[in-house]
Order: structure tokens, then C-alpha cells, then sequence
């Protein structure tokens, strides 16, 4: 069985995420592609992933292949996750995922509308209530939630969510229509109200962005599909990572990786799979320093992080599972930092890395401080060292 140590993996991870400066770009649609797709549950997330793997691209950049040139686009996908993916994975994730997610979506919400309402069908109002919001829609071209809502009577329906609980708030189900038709392929989440750092997205049908909607492709095949391209950016890595991260059931892991050609390798005395035809040695790139995000797509590949992580998670991690921004250096993690009302970018290393690292950990705080310009964002999960940091 091939070996391959954490060195080794933590050398792949500088270069096939784009962390060492040789393999940086300027390409935010290639950037994306090389992490198979960006986190983006936090909008800043995604500006700030593309950052720490550029050169000089700035945030119009991103802006650009989200909203003017419509290569890269918003979905909800592996693990009712937020990301940003290129448009030729759409139809990847569709059938792979977002398919079953929105029948599991609209039950669910089916569900909460007949135990906090009235309403004796709730699954009827439900697909009323999608069909005259996607035409409502189609009419307009472009609309926010509340707008849509004002088209459509039904969007105003009222549902207690949790009945009897003191803390429940009567809601209307606007969000839940557009969320299950976004998951549906139907709609698409386009520009936002505000700055890169805003999450109240305008919605267009998904015609207005790309001609003839999502391509459906059998599941089992895309499953394939995604698996492959996990693997190529994340791999080797055991099956239980594999699970992990794209929230399938166990069958469904086991059926995608019968469809591949992989070959199982020893992890420092645990077993992974890799893709047969990568199993070469990565040349490893010079030492590289790297400033994530909160949620970056590096960290939050993996369910197991002890070979890059070590002992740093409960400064970093949130109690959900959530990492919070952290410092890199030449492929583990060694810190955190935080951005300050002021704009300083406030750096933390939690253990002894060398006056060489500290160095070139500084000249990273001072691009990603570049980066924001006179924008402030606060990460929508906090984790103990930001906190620290920013109080």
C-alpha cells in the first residue's frame, strides 16, 4: 500500500490550493475551480478565499465573474452549505445534491407550516405559493424578497415556527419559497444590496443567467463527478472525510468511488483513497505564509484536520464546527487573525515559527488588509481568538 505522510499531504495542500505564491493567479473563476468550489455562507468568504490565492486581483474582480461575466454563481449544495461554484459544476451539483436537498427542503417546511398554522395542505399552498413567486419573477427579471413578497399574497402567509416555545416569532415563508426554488435550479441568488460583505441578494429566474436553465445528468454520475474533482483537490484522505464533506448518505459515498478508479493508501497508520493516477509525489513549493477566512474551503475540506491543524481548534473552531480566520505556514496551521474597527489586521501565532515566517506572516496581514480597503466585515460565526482579537 502506498504511504503518504502528512508532509506530503500538507505539500500537495500548498499547491493544488493555490497557497504557495508559484501557484497563485489572477483567475477567480480557476481559483474556484481548484478548491472545486468557495464557501460562501459568509459573502466575505468568498472575496477573501480569492484573495489569499491571488497575485492582484481585487474585489471587482470577483464581482465580475459573479455578476457581469456569470461564471461563477451562488447554490445551496453538500451539506445545505452556501458556496460559490464555476457554472460547468452546476449541473454536478444539481442532480448530485441540490435536487434531493430541495425535496428534503420543501418537506421540511411542509412540515412546520401544518404545525404552526392552520393550514391543513400544507404541501398545496407550498407549490402555489412556488408557482406564482417563480412567475412573479419571470415578470419582473429581477427582484429582492421583499418585493416578490408583495407580488405574492401567499409569500405572506404566517407559521409560528417552534409553538409554545417563548422564544418563537410568527414568520411569513417568503425565505423558505425562495430557498427551495433556488435549491430547484429555478432561481438564482444575483448581485446584493450593499458591499461584497452583504448577503441581501437580489433573485432573477434562472433563464436570465444561463439560457436553457441547469442541465440535469444522472445522479449516480454526477455523484462520480464530484467525488473525482474532491479528490484531485483534497486528496488522499480517508472515506469518512469524503462523507463528510459532501453530506451523502454512506451508500451513496460508496457507490460514487465504485463508479472511479482509486486505490487506497496508508495515512500515517489510517486508511484514505486517492485517484490511481495520483499517486506521484508532489514536488514541495517553498515555505508559504497564507491568511484565511472564516470558513475557507482549505480547512473546511476535511472532518479529520489533525495533520495540518494540531492542537490550535478550540481557539479556532466555534462550537458548531466553524474555523475562524487563521494563519497558515508552508501547509499547517500556526494562528489566527482578526480584522479591528480600524481596519488593522491583528495577527496571533501560537507557536515558535521562525523569524523567516514572521516575516512573510506580516507581509500577508498587510495584503489582506489592502484587500478590505475601507470595508469592515465581522465573521458571521465568532471563534474564541477573534473574539480576543477584535475586543
Amino acid at each position: 500500500m502506498r504511504s503518504m505522510s502528512g508532509a506530503e499531504r500538507r505539500a500537495r495542500l500548498g499547491v493544488r490550493h493555490r497557497l504557495s505564491p508559484q501557484t497563485r493567479t489572477d483567475d477567480v473563476v480557476d481559483i474556484a475551480r481548484s478548491m472545486v468550489v468557495l464557501h460562501a455562507t459568509d459573502p466575505a468568504t468568498v472575496f477573501l478565499s480569492v484573495a489569499a490565492r491571488s497575485v492582484d486581483a481585487v474585489p471587482q474582480a470577483v464581482e465580475r465573474a459573479l455578476y457581469d461575466d456569470r461564471t461563477l454563481l451562488r447554490m445551496l449544495a453538500m451539506r445545505r452549505t452556501m458556496f460559490v461554484a464555476p457554472v460547468e459544476l452546476l449541473p454536478v451539483l444539481q442532480s448530485s445534491t441540490a435536487d434531493a436537498l430541495a425535496a428534503k427542503q420543501r418537506a421540511t417546511y411542509g412540515r412546520t407550516i401544518e404545525r404552526g398554522s392552520d393550514i391543513a395542505d400544507a404541501a398545496a399552498l407550498f407549490a402555489e405559493a412556488e408557482k406564482a413567486t417563480h412567475a412573479a419573477l419571470l415578470a419582473r427579471g429581477e427582484a429582492t424578497g421583499a418585493q416578490l413578497s408583495a407580488d405574492v399574497p401567499l409569500l405572506r402567509t404566517q407559521v409560528d415556527p417552534a409553538p409554545g416555545k417563548s422564544y418563537s416569532r410568527p414568520t411569513n415563508i417568503t425565505t423558505w419559497v425562495l430557498v427551495t426554488l433556488g435549491c430547484e435550479g429555478l432561481i438564482v441568488r444575483g448581485r446584493p444590496n450593499g458591499s461584497w460583505t452583504s448577503s441581501q441578494y437580489r433573485w432573477s429566474p434562472v433563464e436570465a443567467w444561463l439560457p436553457g436553465g441547469i442541465e440535469r445528468m444522472p445522479p449516480a454520475e454526477a455523484r462520480a463527478d464530484l467525488v473525482r474533482r474532491w479528490l484531485r483537490a483534497f486528496g488522499p484522505a480517508p472515506v469518512s472525510d469524503l462523507k463528510w464533506w459532501t453530506g451523502w448518505n454512506a451508500g451513496d459515498v460508496s457507490k460514487a468511488l465504485a463508479l472511479l478508479d482509486v486505490t487506497e493508501v496508508d495515512l500515517d497508520g489510517a486508511t484514505g483513497v486517492a485517484l490511481s493516477d495520483d499517486l506521484d509525489p508532489v514536488p514541495a513549493p517553498e515555505p508559504w505564509a497564507a491568511l484565511l477566512p472564516a470558513l475557507d474551503p482549505t480547512p473546511m475540506g476535511w472532518r479529520d484536520r489533525g495533520w495540518f491543524l494540531g492542537e490550535h481548534g478550540p481557539l479556532l473552531f466555534d462550537r458548531n464546527g466553524n474555523i475562524g480566520p487563521s494563519v497558515w505556514w508552508d501547509g499547517r496551521v500556526v494562528g489566527g487573525w482578526a480584522q479591528r474597527a480600524d481596519g488593522e489586521i491583528a495577527v496571533r501565532v501560537l507557536e515558535d515559527v521562525g523569524a523567516d515566517a514572521e516575516a512573510a506572516i506580516e507581509r500577508e496581514a498587510a495584503r489582506m488588509a489592502a484587500w478590505y480597503g475601507d470595508v469592515r466585515a465581522i465573521p458571521r460565526f465568532r471563534t474564541p481568538l477573534e473574539r480576543e482579537l477584535t475586543s
